[in-house]
């Protein structure tokens, strides 16, 4: 992989990273407790809190990505960007482009899924 390709995933991960840190500063900036005085019956609190067992799992599943953003930034830095975790070969760039923190190539993709579903 060129240098330039390099650069653009770098900004495309920076990118995705700041966007996930601003939607985390909003919702923790809002209001995001339940207090059973606010509402007035049972189903307005039941609501609210589906909504924020929503909102919570949402966060965990963009801590998982963020997670995965600073590894593949740090695999920019060492200079194994790209590389397929199983086999070595090099991810291609369509694959990148559209997941830009890949792990694996598209054949080792697919042979993990196929095992996935397998095993239930």
């Amino acid at each position: 992989m060129n240098k330039r390709d390099l650069q653009r995933f770098r900004k495309l991960l920076l990118e995705q990273r700041d966007q996930i840190q601003g939607n985390a500063k909003k919702t923790l900036s809002g209001d995001i407790h339940v207090d059973p005085d606010d509402f007035p019956d049972e189903m307005d609190i039941a609501s609210s809190e589906v909504n924020l067992q929503f909102a919570g799992r949402l966060r965990e599943r963009e801590q998982g990505l963020l997670a995965k953003i600073d590894a593949a930034l740090k695999k920019i830095d060492e200079g194994e960007y790209g590389e397929c975790m199983v086999c070595g070969e090099q991810i291609g760039v369509a694959r990148l482009r559209a997941r830009p923190v890949a792990e694996l190539c598209i054949e080792c993709k697919s042979e993990q899924e196929k095992l996935e579903r397998r095993t239930g």
